[in-house]
């Protein structure tokens, strides 16, 4: 029997399948469906074409504020059209197995925290900055107990808004994120070339964020993830982690950061490491 991961984005969703736990056997993706029974209809069409076996188990990331049962989303500016539904209650439909659901930022962490470039270390703090800004705490490979969940894009930094001025909230994420480098020039964050000094700032303004991740969360290792931080042009962490050294005056070490290692398919590994880890606890029962 396989395992099933996915990972439902803005833009793409990702379905794949395991059949142990330790190793992806195969990968699909395809542009999210704006309508909710499209994109349920879509993940288990594409489930049925990556294996003839039903499935054990799932697991998966959604993007977007999830609801207190963990079985969809309350809030999403993006899938504005799957809050409110049951994705897990729709999986369940085609095969009743166990289904895991979280926020796609969250699981990506637990992808790099135990496949990736926080493996080993006991407290990952995932950070991934793209069109917008999430990440989570990861602690022995579990995303951490919230009560609402991790939004550290919602941060807010420009306090006397000399950045953004008076019309725009001046959060982490509308300070280094894609979407909002866009709006402040006026071209796509990829058209403005490596060497113009505005990669440098955003560098700044991100080390501002992570001295407050470090003072709040204590973490043994900072992944940084997303297309402004993976991609060409990109946020230089060498950069990054200099200037998050400098703005924390020395007052507590600065933890490693390090740039993300499973690109867009850290959140199908995530997926993986939370099924592997509940089956290990079924096991010990």
């Amino acid at each position: 029997m396989k395992y099933v991961l996915f990972d439902i984005g803005g833009t793409k969703t990702r379905v794949a399948v395991s059949s142990n736990l330790e190793e992806i056997d195969a990968i699909e993706s395809f542009k999210t469906p704006a309508k909710f029974e499209d994109g349920i209809k879509k993940i288990i069409d594409t489930i049925k074409k990556l294996s003839k076996e039903a499935p054990k188990a799932m697991a998966g990331g959604v993007r977007g504020v999830l609801n207190e049962d963990k079985d969809g989303i309350d809030n999403d500016a993006v899938l504005s059209k799957w809050i409110g539904k049951s994705i897990t209650g729709e999986l369940k439909k085609f095969a009743d197995v166990p289904i895991f659901l979280e926020n796609d930022s969250a699981i990506a962490g637990v992808g790099e925290a135990v496949f990736g470039a926080g493996k080993g270390m006991e407290i990952v703090a995932y950070h991934t900055v793209s069109t917008g800004v999430g990440g989570a705490k990861i602690e022995d490979g579990e995303i951490d107990h919230a009560s609402s969940g991790f939004e550290p894009g919602h941060q807010i930094l420009d306090i006397d808004r000399t950045v953004l001025g008076d019309d725009i909230v001046p959060s982490l994420e509308n300070l280094v994120s894609g979407t909002a480098l866009a709006e402040r020039f006026g071209v796509p964050a990829y058209e403005i070339p490596q060497s113009d000094v505005v990669w440098d700032e955003l560098a700044e303004y991100l080390a501002q964020g992570l001295r407050n991740t470090v003072m709040y969360w204590s973490p043994d290792v900072i992944v940084l993830g997303g297309s402004m931080i993976t991609g060409d042009p990109a946020i230089d962490v060498d950069n990054v982690r200099k200037y998050t050294v400098k703005v924390l005056e020395g007052f507590v070490e600065c933890p490693f950061i390090t740039k993300a290692k499973l690109g867009d398919e850290a959140g199908l590994y995530g997926a993986m490491a939370l099924l592997k880890k509940r089956h290990e606890e079924r096991s010990d029962d």
